[in-house]
C-alpha cells in the first residue's frame, strides 16, 4: 500500500460552508455558490486545454462576475472582494485535524495538490492549523496546469523521486479521483454530503464518507 498520501484542499480538507452566507447576501440564494464553483472549475479545464493559464484566483473572480451577469445581479466590489477572501479562511472539516495526525502518526506520508495558488494554499493551512500535518504543499501553479490534467500527479510524482503508482490520491471530487487514477495513482474518495460519483468514471480504490473512514480503512488495509 502506498504510504504517500497526496490530498486535494477545498472541500475535501476545508469547508467551504462559510461563503454560503455571503452568496445569500449577494445573490439572494446561497445555493449559487455551487452555480459559481461549477463555473470556476470549466474555466479551469478551459484555459487547462487551451494552454492559457490562470491562477485560480482570477478564475474565481472571473467566475464570479459571469454568474452574476448570467443572474442580472450588480455585485459591489466590497461583496466580491469579501467572498474571494473568504476562499483563504476556510476551517477544516471537524474530523479532518485528528484523521490527519492519525495518518502521520502511523507512518503515512502527508502532501496537497490543490489547484488554489500557492499563495492562497498557505493563507488557508495557516488558517485553518493543517500546515503542520504535511510534509510539503504542492500547487498546481507549478505545472500551469490544472486537475484533473495528469501532469499535475506526475510532477509530484518527480518531485518526490516515487512512481504515480506509489501516490494515493485523496480527494472529494470525482474529477479529481478521475484525474488521478489516469495518472496512475492510487486513490480515496472521499463521498461528502450533496456528492455523487459520475458512473462513467474509474472507481476510487477506496470510499468513506468522510475522512475518519477514509483514514480507519488506510489503517486497517
Amino acid at each position: 500500500m502506498p504510504k504517500i498520501l497526496i490530498f486535494d484542499v477545498n472541500e475535501t480538507l476545508l469547508d467551504l460552508s462559510p461563503l454560503r452566507p455571503h452568496f445569500e447576501r449577494s445573490f439572494g440564494d446561497a445555493n449559487v455558490m455551487g452555480h459559481w464553483f461549477l463555473t470556476l472549475l470549466h474555466s479551469s479545464l478551459t484555459v487547462t486545454l487551451t494552454e492559457n493559464y490562470k491562477d485560480f484566483g482570477a478564475l474565481a473572480g472571473s467566475a464570479l462576475d459571469v454568474v452574476a451577469k448570467l443572474r442580472k445581479v450588480s455585485l459591489t466590489g466590497e461583496d466580491r472582494r469579501t467572498i474571494l477572501e473568504t476562499i483563504k479562511k476556510l476551517p477544516p472539516h471537524p474530523e479532518v485535524p485528528e484523521s490527519l495526525e492519525r495518518l502521520r502518526n502511523s507512518g503515512f506520508r502527508l502532501f496537497t495538490l490543490t489547484n488554489s495558488p500557492r499563495k492562497t494554499l498557505d493563507s488557508q493551512m495557516e488558517f485553518a492549523g493543517l500546515g503542520k500535518y504535511f510534509e510539503a504543499l504542492f500547487s498546481v501553479d507549478e505545472t500551469k496546469r490544472f486537475k484533473p490534467a495528469v501532469e499535475t500527479y506526475r510532477s509530484v510524482a518527480d518531485k518526490l523521486g516515487v512512481k504515480t503508482s506509489e501516490m494515493r490520491m485523496i480527494a472529494a471530487h470525482d474529477w479529481d479521483i478521475a484525474g488521478a487514477i489516469n495518472a496512475g495513482c492510487q486513490t480515496a474518495y472521499i463521498a461528502r454530503t450533496g456528492k455523487v460519483y459520475n458512473e462513467l468514471y474509474k472507481k476510487a480504490d477506496i470510499t468513506g464518507k468522510d475522512l475518519s473512514e477514509v483514514a480507519e480503512k488506510l489503517l486497517h488495509a
